[in-house]
């Protein structure tokens, strides 16, 4: 079955002035031939031949085919510019003659011309390829990862009391839960991360903790650790008393020393007179985040 919206193998059915007809199978009915026009038939392509092309709808709405790849296909998200705003919607630059439509509906904040928006394709009731912005829809869960795996993707939407949504690959869900984030993020950045839970519904739960950059040692763990649960501060540092050291966190002074001193350089923590707190804390997810938590400003790509 030839699939809208995708790149696909086609073979060439027959030749005409005008261009050739593809189908999926040389023996298929020619009622659904999809025809690839003369300029994108490739030199010397014959009956028989098979060819690479994704398949979309014209401005007079046939199906049609092109050697082309457009800069996002069913399945995929990326950022795409606005080439022009109607009363309906927004046409958006995808690297085809047809510019891809986004309907109003599917809109979240304010869209101008020339701004560049995170968004993916889904076929619509009438059976044409749009955009979305609503990218909880057209994400897949059936990646094919497991827990531990590392693993890369975009924040696309920060949600107080939830957390981070990732695009994992451009292509599966995934959140960091609130509790993860132990530094800011923002909508666009690119994260590697390590899989912390698969759900049964396909969802990818992620953590920043364990990523290569972020490896620490058991002890840097165990602190690390009590800083989550403690609001972000402690009361220790390099002058805490040993006794101290050892009833709260079962370890010598040398070795706590030497824990908080691999943090810090992973600039993980800050160490202080009053004590060690997570960095960035006072710029946490929390509270750095809150105006951008609002769905309808999410998606814009960042400026850089």
């Amino acid at each position: 079955m030839i699939k809208l919206g995708e790149m696909q193998t086609l073979v060439v059915a027959k030749e005409v002035e005008f261009g050739v007809y593809l189908r999926e199978h040389e023996d298929d009915k020619k009622e659904n031939d999809v025809l690839l026009p003369i300029k994108q038939v490739p030199e010397g392509t014959k009956k028989s031949d098979k060819l690479e092309v994704f398949v979309y709808k014209d401005s007079n709405d046939r199906i049609i085919a092109t050697t082309k790849r457009p800069k996002l296909t069913i399945g995929e998200i990326g950022y795409l510019k606005v080439a022009e705003i109607s009363k309906i919607g927004a046409f958006l630059n995808w690297g085809l003659e047809k510019d891809l439509f986004l309907p109003y509906k599917e809109q979240i904040g304010e869209i101008r011309v020339n701004g560049e928006y995170m968004v993916g394709i889904y076929i619509d009731k009438s059976k044409r390829l749009c955009a979305t912005m609503n990218l909880y829809n057209v994400l897949r869960t059936d990646s094919p990862y497991k827990v531990n795996d590392k693993v890369k993707g975009t924040v696309f939407s920060l949600r107080r009391g939830l957390g981070a949504m990732i695009a994992v690959d451009g292509k599966y869900l995934g959140m960091i839960h609130e509790k993860e984030l132990f530094r800011p993020l923002h909508i666009g950045d690119e994260v590697e991360v390590r899989v912390n839970q698969v759900k049964e519904d396909g969802k990818l739960s992620l953590s920043l903790k364990d990523a290569p950059r972020m490896q620490i040692d058991k002890d840097g763990e165990q602190i690390y650790n009590k800083l989550v649960k403690n609001k972000g501060k402690l009361p220790f540092n390099d002058d805490s008393n040993p006794e101290d050291i050892k009833k709260n966190f079962n370890m010598s002074k040398s070795s706590f020393k030497k824990a908080i001193g691999n943090l810090m350089k992973r600039k993980l923590i800050v160490i202080s007179k009053s004590g060690i707190e997570l960095a960035n804390e006072k710029n946490s997810f929390t509270k750095n985040n809150t105006k951008q938590n609002n769905n309808r400003k999410i998606h814009k790509k960042p400026q850089k």
